[in-house]
């Protein structure tokens, strides 16, 4: 400390600061005086705020852009698939899986058909049991609007009443990058 000594201690503090010590051992042999005079020469350190620094603007991220919102095939699409004026380029049969067996069928099916440039694809999940309907029936939908899923497919609706009707889906799928 360079000529400053900071603030005397008070009597209260010198009194608790006695009590502290009492007890300690010192490491080297200390004369009593200096202990004392280390007492008074400590002073509480203020808080100091850390300065200010300019903002900088931050980098910019490169913008992933997420695919448009799935659509109906349209009743147009769909009547033509029905026909079979528009071919089928694939069939997945989930009957049977779990949900994360389907899942993991369903991720790897669509990668692949995409892949061989299919533009529609069948996808089998079932009509269910009772009225609530199967169990992949109401997920495959959910599955279609992940990140993962949407990458991949442009819109489904459900199949023509030969095709399965509400117990499989029509998928259009993206041109592969």
């Amino acid at each position: 400390m360079s000529g400053s000594r900071g603030r005397r201690l008070s009597d209260g503090e010198r009194i608790l600061w006695r009590e502290i010590t009492r007890g300690i051992a010192p490491l080297h042999p200390i004369l009593p005086d200096a202990v004392e005079k280390a007492a008074e020469a400590i002073s509480p350190v203020p808080a100091i705020a850390p300065p200010k620094l300019p903002s900088r603007p931050q980098p910019a991220r490169p913008k992933t852009e997420a695919p448009p919102a799935l659509a109906p095939l349209g009743r147009r699409s769909k009547q033509r698939v029905a026909r079979g004026r528009d071919p089928i380029d694939g069939r997945l049969d989930l009957h049977g899986l779990t949900q994360a067996e389907a899942h993991d069928a369903l991720l790897h099916f669509l990668h692949m058909a995409q892949t061989r440039g299919a533009k529609l694809v069948m996808v089998i999940t079932g009509k269910g049991r009772g009225g609530e309907g199967g169990v992949l029936k109401r997920q495959v939908p959910h599955w279609l609007a992940l990140p993962e899923f949407r990458a991949m497919v442009v819109g489904f609706d459900d199949a023509h009443q030969r095709h399965g009707g509400e117990g499989a889906l029509y998928l259009r799928l993206r041109k592969s990058r």
